[in-house]
């Protein structure tokens, strides 16, 4: 059975998960900041979302990101390399794409996870 987890936008959710595997996906609580500041939080976002799925940032597999401005790509992999820490291990495949985001919107993250179906 698929189990869905609603966001605050009509027409879809923020996470969904099937047996083992969950997709949830991020933008910023806050708008009037700068990439870094969108980054931290859409981050935040993203590992709450796991949370609430029975996984979590160590459990990702595949990500992507979405920014509104590839020279802004540096300052985006700064605060995705310390959120994500020093152990390879635990660093998922990822890509990223410069794309036209709504309004001031600065990125988006979508990422599958595999999460703990013992829980």
């Amino acid at each position: 059975m698929i189990e869905r987890k609603p966001g605050i936008y009509p027409g879809r959710n923020k996470s969904s998960a099937y047996k083992d595997l969950v997709w949830t996906v991020a933008t910023s609580s806050d708008t009037n900041v700068g990439i870094e500041e969108q980054t931290r939080l859409t981050l935040e976002t993203i590992e709450n979302n796991l949370l609430e799925m029975a996984s979590d940032k160590s459990r990702i597999v595949s990500a992507q990101v979405y920014i509104a401005n590839m020279q802004d790509k540096g300052k985006m992999d700064a605060v995705w390399q310390a959120w994500l820490g020093t152990g390879p291990q635990h660093w998922p495949q990822r890509a990223c794409l410069g794309v036209t985001l709504e309004g001031d919107v600065l990125i988006e993250v979508t990422v599958t996870a595999v999460r703990d179906t013992a829980k």
